[in-house]
């Protein structure tokens, strides 16, 4: 079977990069091949993507990464939003998409299309903690917070920060007599899915609602668009409570959730125990390595509300060329360094190193197209 040729969309932002250098056979007395500076594998092409506007950051810090070590690579990538960049994978318009949520059944059956029977890569590789963060001057520790109240607090049935349900978990903290100002996303957002999706799994009757990318209309609050405009917001209200990513939330408080018996802090670490310790989709596939987030987990150690955005790719294209320039970019987007510099860049939780082997075994499994 034929993979489709891929078209590439004209509004891409065009980015030249280098791809991480393969492991190659034989001594480093080797010349490095043309087009490639020290290290590189000489790798070369372009490759075109997009998707996820909440991985822009850290693609241009991978991209950045990348270019150090391939010359003769160009990586085009248009933030154009989850949804459009999985579609543009299955219509074949981006060679690979950047997505907050996995695909479906439905879409990884479209996709074979283009991809080949084998049909996709998906791989876990952008994991973001989400803040419940709050305005309290004179509040110095992390308060604490089970879900039920957080999900009381947001859902408006909690009004005050020394109301009994906070103070109790809170105890030796003075808590100010002060009404609570929620204030949430305007616009329908991966963070707010992520959010609800907690709030729904851990805290039952006390929110009421399915998860979803848009806030509930009879919940309506102070609001305000991106994570950047609900923390400008946030901080300027004194009393304020906001959800968004653990990058953005600067001078901010941070609530300490409850996670069984104790409370975990936000911290990278946490976030990617938590994807770690998440059951996979499909425990039968190589290489859709996508995970269900466990919300209601007891397991010390992790932290729930966390956001997993995805790198999907074709099990097959179309040339060798393309195969290995796809196989190099991907291999650094998951390998320590990649994560690293994605985490100095936009604060993200570095995946976990069995899922960084296991990422890096279904990247070896992409192909040319028979």
């Amino acid at each position: 079977m034929h993979v489709k040729k891929l078209s590439f969309a004209k509004s891409a932002v065009v980015l030249s990069v280098a791809a991480l250098a393969l492991t190659a056979c034989g001594g480093s007395n080797n010349p490095t091949p043309e087009g490639s500076v020290d290290g590189g594998s000489g790798v070369a092409g372009t490759l075109t993507g997009g998707g996820s506007s909440a991985q822009e950051t850290a693609m241009t810090a991978w991209i950045d990464g990348f270019k150090s070590v391939e010359a003769g690579a160009t990586v085009q990538y248009n933030p154009v939003g989850s949804g459009s960049g999985r579609e543009g994978l299955i219509a074949g318009q981006y060679m690979w998409a950047g997505s907050d949520a996995a695909m479906d059944d439905e879409e990884i059956e479209s996709a074979k299309e283009t991809c080949g029977p084998g049909g996709i890569v998906q791989l876990p590789a952008y994991i973001s903690p989400i803040a419940v963060a709050y305005n309290l001057p004179g509040v110095e520790e992390n308060l604490k917070m089970d879900a039920e109240t957080v999900a009381r607090v947001f859902a408006g049935d909690i009004t005050n920060w020394n109301d009994e349900a906070i103070a109790s978990q809170n105890e030796g903290v003075e808590l100010p007599d002060q009404a609570i100002t929620v204030v949430h996303r305007s616009d329908d957002s991966g963070t707010t899915e992520n959010f609800t999706e907690y709030l729904e799994a851990a805290a039952g009757d006390a929110w009421g609602h399915e998860a979803e990318g848009a806030w509930p209309s009879e919940y309506q609050a102070e609001n305000a668009q991106g994570n950047s405009g609900v923390v400008g917001l946030a901080t300027q209200t004194e009393g304020a409570i906001v959800y968004a990513e653990l990058s953005q939330i600067g001078s901010l408080g941070t609530v300490d959730v409850k996670v069984g018996d104790d409370y975990a802090a936000i911290t990278p670490e946490a976030a990617a125990g938590a994807v770690e310790n998440s059951p996979r989709v499909d425990e039968g596939s190589t290489t859709n390595l996508a995970v269900e987030i466990d919300r209601t987990s007891t397991e010390s150690g992790t932290y729930p509300i966390v956001l997993v955005a995805y790198n999907i790719f074709c099990t097959t294209y179309e040339d060798q060329e393309t195969v290995d320039l796809v196989k190099s970019f991907a291999s650094y987007i998951v390998s320590e360094d990649g994560q690293a510099t994605a985490g100095e860049s936009a604060g993200s939780a570095p995946i976990a190193p069995a899922t960084g082997e296991m990422s890096q075994a279904a990247i070896d499994e992409i192909t040319v197209a028979e």
